[in-house]
């Protein structure tokens, strides 16, 4: 065994392989950016050393950074982590070549299941079942529509290089494809700096199954069971599961057999996840499930495997970059119970899952659950990177018992002013449908508003928050009784504002609460069910109902406006696309709040915007 490691990664990534790896014995190297110098997992390791500014085009994507970094710290080998390098074949190759050791597959492999139209050819020549569709060389619009039209509407597009749902389009008709073709040509250029594209016929209720396989440097594999990550949001996993709901062992026996055989058609060695798309519109049938593509690493889900089966699959990773034979055969790797795993995004649902980003003053996760994060109370959640703050991940005996603890967890994540998406995990999670197994990717996306937007503060919290109000922070006796009275009553109404709307309250300053409310400077935060519901002393213009705010369209994150669709003075109706902005790799498009006439642009096309500033304003008509 190797005794340094250099992880070329950051965040929660980078502390769950250095826990491992300290645990090895190993001296845990820690690259960072300029934004990640106070980072958890920078201060925590044995070695640190800086590769660059914040964003990860010029940091953590720059190859030659990181090899110079593993040299100069003595490191003998690299963890590309999941994400950034990970699967980049010519970093893989460069590790070696600088004599390195690259904990991961071979180039060639990765090569082989780089691009998805290349894999898939593979795959089929090796016997696996693909997903039928297009994925030839002739990129044409007139050869693409041509063969949209023999799968049939509705056409799935996908990038060749991608993942995460990015460079990814569903067309329902014919008239629409030219716009969405284009779309996800840039996407998947700005994102993979690729924009070549397949077609796949659209299942209608489908779901994403994927297999973990690990093979050693001796030509045998083995695979740790199945992972069930059919609950998305915008093609991005959120909720994941083992083994997989509705599993039968003749199905599990054909879709492992098929993973195990997928790997070894491109001489694989390492973990390496492939993954399936099921149609489920009859349940599951070994005869309705087809390789979708492979890859080439550890996933962020790997926790739900390791929980059912015991084992470390990162301790797996490094025994066999250092030419261990496999630690276990097929018949003694075990399979119980059932774990679930949620994703921890700073993100807004309500919004269409914008980003959020900014500083962590308030951060509690809850105990009694596994919490893989990098982050901490008093960190920052930045503009740079991927929007995920932690993964909570549950075992049980049952299903049932699984998901009810997880959504008690993702009840109690407190975070602010970060916004999270935990409140809506803990929604989904009790979804009826998904407490039945009855997922699929398109399940979030159907019920729309009732999980995705903020329900009503409760009773208990919102007495908790008026509380604040009125009961001093500095505990002089004469200032903390507003319940003190000779003839009035106990109870007395408080007006203020809960995110930006006039409230009146009942305050009964006798009464317990469950609930606590935090004190930030003028603002009172109550949590309660895994949102953040933010009061403030009320404002004379809003109580009276006015707005000096309406119409004016405002950036929700920084980056870079890639679409102007509106000229000034045009006029418009509610919901009609105004400009499209770029962030975290993913395009938004701000929209019209209500009919009326563009009265001012404020910005132009490639321009760069901070959270918050004025893009474009609306005027009312007349």
């Amino acid at each position: 065994m190797f005794g340094s490691l250099l992880i070329a990664n950051r965040g929660e990534i980078a502390a769950r392989i250095a826990r491992t790896a300290r645990a090895m014995g190993l001296r845990v190297i820690a690259v960072y950016s300029e934004a990640d110098e106070q980072s958890r997992h920078v201060r925590e390791a044995d070695a640190r050393i800086a590769i660059g500014p914040g964003p990860a085009r010029d940091s953590y994507l720059c190859a030659d950074k990181i090899i110079a970094a593993a040299k100069a710290t003595g490191a003998e080998a690299i963890h590309p982590g999941y994400g950034f390098l990970s699967e980049n074949a010519d970093f893989a190759e460069a590790v070696t070549q600088a004599g390195l050791i690259f904990v991961g597959p071979p180039a060639a492999a990765i090569r082989a299941m780089g691009l998805k139209d290349a894999a898939k050819a593979r795959m089929a020549a090796a016997g696996v079942a693909v997903t039928p569709g297009y994925a030839g060389e002739d990129q044409s619009l007139d050869r693409l529509q041509s063969e949209a039209e023999r799968i049939g509407y509705p056409v799935l597009i996908k990038a060749v290089a991608g993942g995460g749902g990015k460079g990814m389009r569903k067309v329902l008709r014919p008239e629409d494809f030219s716009e969405a073709l284009t779309a996800c040509r840039r996407e998947a250029q700005a994102s993979f700096g690729d924009d070549k594209v397949l077609l796949e016929i659209y299942v209608p209720r489908p779901r994403h199954i994927e297999v973990q396989v690990f093979f050693d440097r001796f030509g045998s594999g083995v695979h740790l069971y199945e992972r069930d990550c059919s609950l998305q949001r915008r093609h991005q996993k959120v909720i994941e599961e083992a083994p997989a709901p509705g599993m039968t062992a003749e199905i599990r026996a054909t879709i492992c057999e098929a993973a195990l055989r997928a790997a070894k058609a491109v001489d694989y060695v390492g973990a390496g996840t492939v993954e399936f798309i099921a149609d489920a519109s009859q349940g599951l049938r070994a005869d309705r499930i087809w390789f979708m593509e492979m890859n080439t690493r550890l996933q962020v889900e790997h926790p739900v495997t390791e929980a059912v089966t015991g084992l470390d699959l990162v301790e797996w990773q490094l025994r066999i970059a250092a030419g261990e034979p496999l630690p276990l055969g097929q018949s003694a790797i075990p399979l119980n119970g059932v774990a679930i795993e949620a994703r921890l995004y700073a993100e807004q649902p309500a919004t269409g899952f914008l980003p959020s980003t900014g500083p962590l003053t308030h951060f509690r996760l809850p105990r009694g659950v596994r919490i893989d994060t990098g982050v901490e109370q008093g960190g920052e959640i930045s503009p740079f990177y991927d929007p995920m703050i932690a993964k909570l991940i549950v075992h049980a005996p049952t299903r049932r018992t699984a998901a009810q603890r997880l959504a008690e967890a993702c009840a109690q994540v407190e975070v602010y002013p970060v916004a999270t998406n935990a409140g809506f995990l803990a929604r989904v999670l009790r979804d009826d449908e998904v407490t039945s197994g009855a997922v699929h990717t398109g399940l979030i996306a159907e019920r729309g508003d009732s999980l995705t937007q903020t329900p009503p503060i409760s009773a208990d919290a919102l007495q908790a928050a008026s509380m604040a109000f009125v009961t001093p922070s500095d505990g002089a006796p004469w200032t903390s009784l507003p319940g003190f009275r000779i003839n009035a009553a106990a109870r007395f109404p408080l007006s203020c504002l809960c995110a930006g709307q006039p409230t009146t309250v009942q305050v009964d300053p006798a009464r317990p609460t469950a609930s606590k409310a935090f004190i930030y400077g003028d603002l009172r935060v109550s949590f309660a069910a895994g949102e953040a519901y933010v009061f403030q002393a009320p404002d004379p213009a809003a109580l009276a109902g006015e707005s000096d705010g309406d119409g004016q369209i405002l950036a929700p994150m920084p980056g870079r406006i890639i679409s102007v669709a509106v000229a000034q003075g045009a006029k418009v109706q509610k919901g009609t696309p105004l400009l499209t902005l770029e962030a975290m790799k993913m395009e938004h498009v701000l929209t019209a709040p209500f009919d009326g006439q563009v009265g001012d642009l404020a910005v132009g096309l490639g321009d760069q915007v901070q959270e918050g500033s004025l893009l474009a304003r609306l005027e009312r008509p007349g």
